[in-house]
């Protein structure tokens, strides 16, 4: 437990402060990739309320008292159709719906509730959870609860990103008033407008929300509209498929420009992600490793060199740096993933012209931690490709500055 959340646990008594381990950590990140997402901050997204709901889930099953069924809202598969498009995780305690919104934010002031958790009937909740959830000092503290009525009669209504939003001091902050509430009174109906949607039009929205995107369609379209086909589980999981297959079909080179303005393609990840769901010693390599230390944007990326090597992984680490001359400079590593040590010997990391003309390559040697190119610069416009082959097997990641 970090000297910081002993402190908030001291200052915040009443609050709700958890320790995040290391095993909810891992586990989350295995949860979030068992299924694909279609854009970066989707898959960010599952990774961020997998571990919200795991931590939550884990400390209520420990409570005696509470003696009523618990369970998540819906399975797997659902779960990951909902994480591509919007924030927010439900569960049940017997009849009683509680919505946990997380967040990563480092200045948290206000819990902001996606217009869905409000507004679809299905999807309404008794009780709104204010999850943080900080992974640099690996803490997890809930800031408040507020209740459906509560948002209706004071939340503020955003119509740009269309969400419902509470200052933290509006919060109820002790979650044993929620507890005492549930035993005194009976759960409330929620009385919410039914939305409803013709097939004609969800086709029609089907068609337009399932284009490859790098965020989610929430937005693209009237909240009524979107609401309703959210709200039939056939049409949301009928978007999640096409928005997945639609992304295969468009695979484009990775736009490293982009990566300045914090726009990343799937599966990009910041470091404190993979580290937090690899090894402590690949952790150690990314935080002694000087080279890296100067890099104005880092990111990492796991890949998977085939079930012929016993599902063996890497990843891959590209950093950039803005040069004066308007150049970006790019360092590029591999390392070993999912516990092992060592890279396996006769892995090769190669850069590729855009031509595809070898410009350099290194091949991985018996206890090598990891391998690396040497620092390269290039123009904005220009094109490259990285490649890591082993025997028959190569992987190859195309990029565009």
């Amino acid at each position: 437990m970090t000297s910081d959340l002993n402190e908030l646990m001291v200052i915040y008594p009443e609050r709700l402060w958890l320790e995040i381990s290391d095993q909810a950590q891992e586990k989350a990140w295995r949860l979030s990739k068992q299924k694909p997402y279609s854009h970066p901050n989707a898959s960010w997204n599952a990774y961020l309320n997998n571990l919200c709901l795991y931590i939550f889930l884990t400390w209520l099953k420990e409570d005696p008292d509470l003696r009523e069924p618990i369970n998540v809202w819906l399975n797997d598969e659902e779960l990951a159709s909902v994480w591509e498009v919007v924030n927010g995780t439900m569960l049940t305690i017997g009849d009683t719906k509680l919505v946990l919104i997380p967040s990563d934010k480092s200045n948290f002031t206000e819990l902001r509730i996606p217009q869905e958790w409000v507004d679809i009937p299905n999807w309404a909740g008794n009780y709104y959870l204010a999850v943080e959830l900080n992974l640099e000092e690996r803490w997890f503290g809930v800031s408040g609860y507020t209740t459906h009525q509560q948002i209706r009669k004071e939340a503020k209504y955003d119509s740009v990103d269309q969400t419902y939003s509470l200052d933290v001091e509006d919060l109820i902050t002790d979650l044993n008033v929620m507890w005492v509430a549930r035993e005194v009174c009976p759960v409330d109906k929620l009385e919410i407008e039914p939305l409803s949607i013709s097939s004609t039009q969800v086709e029609k929205l089907l068609e337009e929300l399932s284009k490859f995107t790098f965020y989610s369609p929430r937005l693209d379209v009237p909240f009524e509209m979107w609401g309703a086909l959210l709200a039939v589980d056939e049409y949301r999981q009928g978007l999640y498929q096409r928005r997945l297959e639609n992304q295969k079909n468009n695979k484009i080179a990775n736009n490293l420009s982009q990566w300045f303005e914090n726009i990343f393609e799937v599966g990009w990840q910041s470091f404190e992600a993979i580290i937090s769901s690899q090894q402590k010693t690949l952790a150690v390599q990314f935080r002694t490793d000087v080279m890296l230390n100067d890099l104005r944007v880092k990111r990492a990326k796991l890949i998977d060199l085939g079930m012929q090597l016993g599902g063996t992984a890497v990843v891959l680490l590209l950093g950039l740096t803005s040069e004066l001359d308007e150049k970006i400079s790019i360092r590029v590593q591999l390392h070993p993933a999912n516990d092992e040590i060592y890279l396996l010997p006769d892995i090769r990391l190669v850069l590729l012209s855009e031509s595809g003309k070898i410009l350099q390559e290194v091949q991985s040697r018996n206890h090598d931690h990891l391998i690396q190119l040497k620092k390269f610069k290039s123009y904005p416009g220009k094109n490259f490709s990285i490649k890591i082959a082993f025997g028959g097997i190569s992987i190859k990641e195309d990029f565009v500055l």
